[in-house]
């Protein structure tokens, strides 16, 4: 009778069991929904990095269309970043004090994603009168630079410094992009395949390099679930 019991009672009790997994799946997933990285409006930023015309702006910030010049002398636009996770950092090849370490760190996470078409990286120089295409050649060359992932840029100074303070707000400091003009920043700026700012990172920092790769990986299963 015992036997018999058991065999009756054991698609109930498979049913149950399969009930209680399916059950505790959801409620894991209500208690620990998935990790979303913030979108960094103007707003939403210490104002010493936002210029004071765009203090208001509470949605939809963009990083604004560009127009540079790489390593190999080629034009590069937003369209080269279209649908592309990228890190942007601001740089000149003289300097001897924090950009070294930040394109060393830089160099990391390329090799990190060195096989990932979806992330690429973007540097723009801070002294583009000095940093000519050569220059940025041999300086490309001797850091590792992978010429399909990383755009090492120069281009018209106040196109760049305004990137700087009014797409990225990267620097504390105010200024006009004209001659006397001039920033120097640590900040890696993570940007979504919507041109939206999603993080900012000390580049000189190992930790907070480690936590840029891990909210890249983040920000690619973000995509890869739309």
């Amino acid at each position: 009778m015992t036997s018999n019991y058991i065999k009756k009672s054991l698609p109930t009790i498979i049913i149950m069991a399969v009930f209680s997994v399916v059950m505790i799946g959801i409620i894991y997933s209500i208690l620990s929904p998935d990790k979303r990285l913030p979108v960094y409006n103007p707003a939403d930023v210490n104002p010493r990095l936002v210029d004071e015309s765009i203090f208001h702006i509470r949605t939809d910030h963009k990083v604004a269309d560009f127009s540079l010049t790489n390593q190999n002398g080629k034009t590069i636009t937003q369209k080269d970043y279209e649908g592309k996770i990228y890190v942007a950092d601001f740089f000149f090849t003289k300097c001897q004090t924090i950009c070294p370490i930040m394109t060393n760190n830089m160099v990391k996470i390329q090799e990190q994603f060195s096989e990932d078409p979806n992330v690429m990286f973007l540097s723009l120089s801070v002294t583009p009168e000095m940093d000519s295409i050569p220059v940025l050649r041999e300086y490309a060359d001797r850091k590792g630079v992978n010429d399909a992932k990383w755009n090492v840029t120069t281009g018209d100074k106040k196109h760049i410094y305004d990137l700087a303070r009014k797409s990225y707000f990267a620097v504390l400091d105010e200024g006009d992009g004209g001659v006397q003009d001039f920033i120097h920043t640590e900040n890696f700026v993570l940007v979504d395949t919507k041109r939206q700012i999603r993080g900012y990172y000390d580049g000189t920092d190992l930790e907070e390099i480690d936590q840029l790769i891990s909210d890249i990986v983040v920000l690619e299963e973000e995509v890869s679930k739309k």
